[in-house]
């Protein structure tokens, strides 16, 4: 039997180690899903790439374990441009798209999960980042899924305030309040605006790849182009920029809404 945290590099799953130190459990093996958006880009953006591995080196150094990183057989892409069969709702030879559908989105199971879904079998102990603050995600703990945060009694806030005591608070959450893929559906408007503006270059595959989707990139039917254009017409101070004012139709009239 392994004790293995399952490590996503956030606040909550790094914080993972101060409380599993404190509670006094066994570790044995921390082990990190990689994800990549394509062949040769990783989902994580430049600064969390860098973060990761210097987390890596604190890690080793600290507790003296070696992070495993482990990558699935799919990449993003390729789940993206699979060929879905012909069914009453799709048309034959079209792509699977972006990962909004009713049922849930297929990047989490398809893409991230399956080299996490191993570390499950046989009788292994598998730590994972919920807080004491999150009881609507308590139902995921069982005897062979437990969370050392709750255990313990650490709070969301207290996880971020050990992470950044012990240098591994990771920068991403300094300007975009998440740690994630930077193409992922489920992001802010910010974390959108903040990605078209620093990495232009992953802003135009996101592009690329919403034309090429048959299903769009939120539920409500806004499209990645949707949002290109909303960002445009901010560059040009046609309207505002504050998402608290923002309305969709803003995009049919922009000179009704633009700021003097």
């Amino acid at each position: 039997m392994d004790y293995i945290l399952s490590l996503s590099y956030g606040k909550d799953s790094l914080a993972c180690l101060g409380a599993i130190e404190e509670l006094g459990w066994p570790l044995d093996r921390i082990v990190h899903a990689e994800v990549w958006a394509t062949d040769t880009i990783p989902a994580d953006l430049p600064p969390m790439v860098e973060f990761k591995a210097k987390a890596d080196a604190i890690i080793k150094d600290r507790w003296g374990i070696t992070v495993e990183h482990a990558r699935g057989n799919q990449t993003y892409e390729k789940a993206f441009y699979r060929i879905r069969r012909k069914t009453a709702k799709h048309r034959p030879g079209q792509y699977y798209g972006w990962p909004f559908t009713a049922k849930g989105a297929w990047c989490n199971s398809d893409v991230k999960m399956p080299p996490l879904d191993k570390l499950e079998r046989g009788e292994n102990v598998v730590y994972i980042g919920i807080a004491a603050d999150e009881p609507n995600r308590f139902h995921n703990l069982t005897e062979a899924k437990k969370s050392p945060l709750v255990e313990a009694g650490w709070t969301e806030q207290m996880c971020h305030d050990w992470c950044e005591r012990n240098g591994l608070l990771s920068p991403i959450y300094a300007n975009m309040a998440r740690a994630g893929c930077w193409f992922c559906h489920n992001q802010g408007v910010n974390s959108l605006r903040i990605l078209r503006r620093d990495y232009p270059e992953y802003w135009a595959i996101m592009l690329k790849w919403d034309a090429d989707s048959p299903v769009t990139f939120h539920s409500d039917g806004r499209t990645v182009r949707d949002f290109e254009k909303r960002f445009q017409l901010e560059d040009q101070g046609l309207i505002s920029a504050d998402d608290k004012v923002f309305r969709w139709a803003m995009l049919d009239e922009p000179l009704n809404y633009r700021l003097f």
